[in-house]
């Protein structure tokens, strides 16, 4: 079953259960949406690949509404980010964890050569290759960072 068609499964689950599922159904809609818009945009169909691409980019606009809220106070709509953000999570592979990533991001270093946070871009393009959707970029840029700054 390609990811697009659990999602319709999963929609359509959410559209029986009613008001249990009424968020679900909510973030599933936008998601869908965003796809269906990416496919429109390319004028093809996305594969399971682009369409994980598509999630994570949600995952990712979700976690920075989250920080600006945060800063706003606006408790309510943090809550109401991190369950959609649960959400969608449960459609994105494992997770990475930050010792896993860190681990890659040692084999990145030492497979590019890289020394210098001039190499940051080297580094990045052979990492993303590996994680792409397992891991939060920003984290990932966070610790490639790091790396290459202590290697000065």
């Amino acid at each position: 079953m390609s990811l697009k068609e659990k999602l319709t499964a999963d929609m359509k689950e959410a559209m029986k259960a009613r008001e249990e599922g009424r968020q679900r159904l909510g973030v599933i809609r936008l998601v869908r949406g965003a796809i269906r818009q990416q496919e429109i945009d390319g004028q093809r169909e996305l594969d399971d690949e682009a369409v994980l691409s598509v999630i994570s980019k949600e995952v990712k606009q979700r976690r920075d509404a989250i920080e600006e809220f945060q800063k706003g106070g606006r408790d309510d709509l943090v809550r109401q980010n991190e369950a959609e953000i649960a959400i969608l999570m449960e459609y994105l592979p494992q997770q990475m964890t930050e010792d896993e990533v860190r681990s890659a991001v040692q084999e990145a270093i030492a497979a590019t050569g890289a020394s210098t946070p001039k190499d940051m871009g080297k580094v990045m393009k052979e990492l993303m290759l590996k994680v792409k959707g397992r891991a939060d970029g920003k984290l990932v840029n966070q610790i490639v960072r790091e790396r290459l700054d202590a290697g000065k």
